[in-house]
């Protein structure tokens, strides 16, 4: 058996979760957050004693995949309820500054005009600091794709470091040409 996808997952207090058998819906609802997903009917999800299991129909190859993955699913969405998940980005760059106007992130990144990112649903930005935004929400896979969609406007240079960041990303900088021998070609 899968090493992840056979630990239960605890509900914890002030979140109600519900399944639909038929068509293997889960909806977990917290204090003000309701994420729902649909997963493969192969495997049965059921809840007993305040605890979800997860367990698969067969040994088939993608069967076992998609049983650790459902787990996962499930405890990602448990915590985004309970708790929001954040990713940090850092502008690196002379000028390179960010502001929010009416839910819309603007960011200047050294081009011509701003790049702007609309405001998404269950999304929130947020500005520490001018170099440093913050993408929060529920939904751990929507805050990766829309954190990744902002680093890749302007992805971080290897030789000077400018550009955008995650703000654990450790960077290897790129050593420059090498200078030549002293007077050699």
């Amino acid at each position: 058996m899968s090493k992840i996808g056979k630990k239960p997952i605890l509900i914890p207090n002030g979140v109600k979760v519900d399944i639909d058998s038929t068509t293997n819906e889960v909806s977990i609802k917290g204090k003000e957050i309701e994420l729902k997903r649909t997963f493969d009917k192969r495997i049965k999800i059921n809840i007993a004693d305040g605890k979800i299991n997860v367990e698969r129909s067969s040994e088939d190859k993608e069967i076992k995949s998609l049983h650790g993955l459902t787990r996962t699913l499930i405890a990602n969405m448990i915590n985004g309820v309970e708790k929001s998940f954040i990713k940090r980005l850092e502008l690196n760059g002379v000028g390179y500054k960010a502001s929010l106007d009416n839910g819309k992130l603007i960011i200047n990144l050294g081009y011509t005009h701003p790049v702007v990112f609309d405001a998404v649903p269950g999304i929130e930005y947020s500005l520490p600091a001018e170099t440093i935004i913050e993408v929060k929400g529920a939904d751990k896979e929507l805050v990766g794709l829309v954190a990744a969609k902002i680093r890749h406007s302007r992805n971080p240079d290897p030789y000077k470091g400018k550009g955008v960041k995650y703000s654990d990303e450790v960077l290897r900088k790129k050593v420059g040409k090498a200078l030549g021998k002293a007077g050699g070609k």
